[in-house]
């Protein structure tokens, strides 16, 4: 009786991490300060910020950070107290204009 039981647990615990409740979720900028969301890049060196429900991008503490074909431009995010945030950078591909963020 122990081996179906520790099965039904397994099963159950795989179903709750599986849930969207456990997936990463992105900080939300426009409900952050500026400084707040400044912080969080420096603590975490690369994050994926998202700047609306529908939009996201990665952010980099150091421009050194985009390598090879990509080179960073300055990331200003929107916030609860700064519409134009300095909050790090972003990677963009070189000669392709300001679009193709990596």
């Amino acid at each position: 009786m122990q081996r179906p039981l520790s099965l039904l647990s397994l099963g159950l615990c795989l179903a709750v991490a599986a849930s969207p409740a456990f997936a990463q979720q992105r900080p939300f900028t426009p409900s952050l300060t500026c400084s707040a969301v400044q912080a969080l890049v420096a603590r975490e060196r690369r994050v994926v910020l998202a700047t609306s429900p529908n939009a996201y991008e990665a952010v980099h503490l150091d421009s050194g950070d985009c390598r090879n074909e990509v080179t960073a431009r300055p990331a200003f995010e929107p916030t609860l107290d700064h519409p134009n945030c300095f909050a790090g950078y972003r990677c963009v591909q070189r000669n392709n204009g300001e679009n193709s963020a990596r």
